[in-house]
């Protein structure tokens, strides 16, 4: 039989848009629902095969029901903005694809579904429908299926005869219009008989047949209150049942021919790269070609054109001369490194350059291109300009970094492969980047390198953010390498013997919890650890998921006097966690050779512009507590060095959020030199400063920063243990007291909506796509975003700044003193003792001039025999 796959676009699409976050294309436009609805397309193709395949989709509201029932489907909420904005973009999908799309006027999609299942099934067809809804299950027959998608988009059940009649107690399928002109249908506000459900239908069908026959025979109905109610409602009962009767004679056709895939794969290829769906292409066309093989492949090789690699040749002593020639008369070479081995020894293990149009490989000798490199007159495109100094490039004169620059351009982006930032600086494709290998790769990507550099140096003007990447990122980048080569030392036989120390605290955490269980158990499995507390202990069960009891940090603190075990498993989570994460996790990343941990800084990874750290992540060890502190007291200065110091900004964010907003009590405190925390407290809760308790700085403390941040009154409660009404009147106090922080709150998310992006004061952009949603929630966050980004975004500017001078001076004064670590707003360095009081000055000097703010930027400098003893 040939196979007919029948899908409720409407149906789909919806569960598509709601199971993925919103996404958008750089140019604001939704883009989600496509994705998830081509990752469900994708999977049926393959899993299926099908001959022939059609798409539904619900015309308007208005239909032949709402003529018959005003209220039908009325309580659903309007389809959201976001959503409704892809419908055209999914019928250009599917044009692309060559599948139909059908919508007809007065009738929804189970309409046409049921009419196409019907007909096809006449011609000898095997139809199989795929939707996320019930009502298609009336319409199994011996030849027509249903698959119905159950959680999110990929988790989906086929239904036949015999799987029906195993849900609805061996009733026919069509007999779910009874059930459902029984029960209703709160979905689509079918009323049903009221008081009803599932269950009684059920009963009632198996004992009558059908809806009809149980109407003729109410008598026969056992329960006097159930009588009353068939009695009552047999109207209401059927005016439900022919609600939920799919219509199966609409005016639709099947004509195989007009239902057999037709894909366009250049159709295809235009618009996935209009809506930057890249992946959706990438796996589309592999599918199409594997599963349309006779259509699809002739026009595989028209996918780009043209579809050979530019010419190039080995670069050598003999030949180079010509090379440096064309790049002495350009001014300018655009160069690809591509490294091997780890810092702090990289190699070069292939180096592509390209000048006026040649492209030269470079395999045995890298030193061929170094006065190139190191001439001040030629501009250098490159391409992850850190990995270059890694490589020991000496780079000198205008370097042009495109991953940097498209970073900066579009700072949400996953990640920023060569192909995503030509599609930032809109540059074309001229060939299938995913089939090319090895070193193909590189000579493809180094040959239009220039145009790329161009464009984005473009846009970065035109945005007004060519200072920001000439300033702050690009010479960010050689601190980093430098950084990063350098490592910090850890003292290995300290990490040993704590290892040894809290193997041994974690086995008596480990007896006590199995004494107090009464049992030895897996206190790492969430399920038997429930199993312990809430079935066992009696314990009250706070909250359930679908595998059973939550037993997160959450719940487990709100237990916290329920039982003399909660307090234990917490510690024992602790240690834990920093055993594996932290003393386990840096015993693997010692270098053999220095001896030293060389952490990764990722500067092309947050939208607020902060660093992140990796491999190891030494910006997350905790630094309030106990454990943590004994993390930190295994890091030293290396040989030859003296103390680790530690300059860290003071409250560097409410200091930026006291010159944006200019609300006097900021001002007035920053200025005073007073403690921002206590003299807030005094302003919200009306008494002198001296007079303020502990707990109402604490509360003062955690409004200041959670107005930063967007807090909401719930989210204050929870941190303060209060109830949500409470914190409630605490955000509102400080907001009526600190009215300059509200107004510039109002104005940031205002000035958010109208732009679509917010900035810092150096002018780094965030864009905020869901701004605009109609979703509360995304919406919300938004905002929340918004407020935040060009505070937090502003410290993370004024730090990098500190970085690059501090740095420059420590070398101008020829110090052996060196910078290894930047923790958010805290720099790290080893230092020697007859050079403390010189870079203390330097750092002051460095650190509290990087900008003019309306309050003074104060730093405090620590340093000790260890990370811990600095901090």
């Amino acid at each position: 039989m040939k196979k007919f796959i029948i899908i409720d676009g409407s149906s789909l699409m919806y569960r598509a848009f709601f199971a993925l976050p919103l996404l958008t294309s750089s140019e604001g436009i939704y883009t989600n629902a496509i994705m998830g609805f081509s990752n469900m397309l994708g999977k049926i193709l393959t899993d299926y095969k099908p001959d022939y395949i059609a798409v539904a989709f619900d015309k308007s509201r208005k239909t032949f029901r709402t003529d018959m029932y005003g209220e039908y489907k009325g309580q659903r909420a309007k389809t959201p903005d976001e959503l409704k904005s892809q419908i055209p973009l999914l019928k250009e999908f599917l044009a692309a694809l060559g599948i139909a799309f059908i919508e007809i006027d007065n009738y929804e999609a189970d309409d046409i579904i049921g009419t196409l299942a019907r007909k096809s099934a006449d011609e000898d067809c095997e139809a199989l429908i795929v939707t996320g809804d019930k009502d298609a299950l009336q319409l199994i027959a011996s030849q027509i299926k249903v698959m119905l998608t159950k959680r999110g988009i990929m988790d989906m059940q086929v239904f036949d005869e015999e799987a029906f009649k195993e849900k609805y107690a061996g009733l026919e399928p069509h007999k779910l219009i009874d059930i459902k002109a029984l029960m209703g249908d709160s979905s689509d506000n079918i009323p049903g008989v009221p008081g009803i459900g599932e269950k009684t239908a059920l009963k009632l069908l198996t004992q009558f047949g059908d809806l009809e026959n149980l109407l003729a025979n109410i008598e026969n109905v056992s329960g006097k209150k159930l009588k009353e109610k068939l009695e009552q409602n047999q109207d209401l009962a059927r005016l439900s049942y022919k609600l939920a009767t799919i219509c199966c004679d609409v005016a639709v056709d099947f004509v195989p021919e007009k239902y057999k895939p037709a894909p366009d794969i250049m159709k295809l290829q235009s618009f996935c790269d209009k809506y930057e769906l890249k992946t959706v292409f990438s796996r589309m066309k592999k599918i199409l070609a594997a599963e349309f093989k006779t259509d699809l492949q002739p026009e595989l090789t028209l996918d780009f054109a043209p579809s050979v690699l530019p010419d190039y040749q080995l670069l050598n002593a003999e030949n180079i001369a010509e090379f440096k020639e064309a790049a002495q008369a350009e001014k300018e070479i655009s160069l690809l490194v591509q490294t091997e081995g780890k810092v702090p020894r990289v190699g070069i293990k292939l180096m592509v350059a390209s000048v006026g149009g040649k492209i030269g490989l470079i395999k045995e000798d890298f030193s061929l291109l170094d006065d190139v490199m190191a001439a001040e007159d030629i501009a250098k495109n490159v391409y992850d300009v850190k990995s270059c100094y890694h490589a020991g490039l000496n780079l000198r004169g205008k370097v042009n970094d495109v991953l940097l620059m498209a970073y900066l351009l579009e700072p949400a982006k996953r990640s920023y492969e060569m192909n995503v930032i030509r599609q930032i600086a809109a540059v074309e494709e001229t060939m299938d980047y995913e089939q090319l290998k090895g070193e193909d790769v590189f000579v493809y990507d180094v040959q239009n390198l220039n145009e790329v550099s161009a464009n984005l140096q473009a846009k970065l003007k035109d945005m007004q953010m060519d200072k920001l990447y000439q300033e702050i990122e690009l010479p960010l980048a050689k601190m980093l390498a430098d950084m990063e080569n350098a490592g910090i030392y850890i003292n290995e036989a300290k990490l040993d013997a704590m290892n040894v120390q809290m193997n041994d605290e974690l086995h008596v955490l480990e007896q006590s919890i199995y004494e107090l269980a009464g049992e030895i158990f897996n206190i790492n499995s969430p399920k038997q650890l429930g199993e312990i507390l809430f079935v066992k202990l009696g314990l009250p069960a706070l909250k359930k998921t679908k595998t059973g009891f939550s037993t997160n940090a959450e719940v487990l603190e709100n237990l916290i006097y329920a039982h003399p075990i909660i307090a234990k498993i917490l510690d024992y989570r602790l240690l834990n966690k920093l055993k594996t994460t932290y003393l386990d996790g840096l015993k693997a990343l010692i270098n053999p050779d220095t001896k030293r941990i060389h952490t990764s800084f990722n500067q092309t990874v947050t939208e607020t512009g902060r660093l992140s750290s990796s491999e190891p992540n030494l910006q997350n060890i905790p630094v309030r507590t106990a454990e943590g502190k004994k993390i930190r007291s295994l890091f030293e200065p290396g040989e030859g060095y003296d103390q680790i110091l530690s300059a860290d900004y003071s409250q560097i964010e409410l200091r930026i959020m006291a010159h944006m907003s200019e609300d006097k009590h900021f001002l007035e405190a920053f200025r005073q030199n007073q403690d921002i925390h206590q003299a807030t407290a005094a302003q919200v809760f009306h008494v002198p400063i001296e007079e303020v308790t502990p707990q109402m700085r604490s509360r003062a403390k955690a409004v200041n920063f959670g107005i930063i941040y967007g807090i909401s009154a719930f989210g204050l409660a929870k941190n303060l243990h209060i109830s949500p009404k409470e914190a409630g009147e605490y955000i509102d106090n400080y907001l009526k007291e600190c009215n300059g922080v509200k107004n510039f709150m109002e104005k940031i998310v205002q000035e958010a909506h109208e732009k679509g992006y917010v900035t810092t004061l150096f002018g780094r952009r965030r864009y905020l796509p869901a701004i605009k949603s109609s979703n509360f929630t995304q919406r919300s966050l938004a905002e929340r975003m918004a407020m935040n980004t060009p505070i937090q975004g502003t410290a993370a500017d004024i730090i990098k700044i500190a970085m690059n001078r501090a740095s420059e001076a420590i070398k101008a004064a020829g110090l052996k003193s060196r910078i290894l670590l930047q923790v958010h707003d805290e720099l790290v360095l080893e230092v020697v003792n007859e050079e403390i009081e010189q870079v203390s000055d330097i750092l002051r000097c460095a650190m509290q001039n990087t900008i003019e703010l309306k309050v003074p930027l104060t730093i405090d400098i620590n340093y000790g025999e260890n990370w811990a003893e600095a901090k």
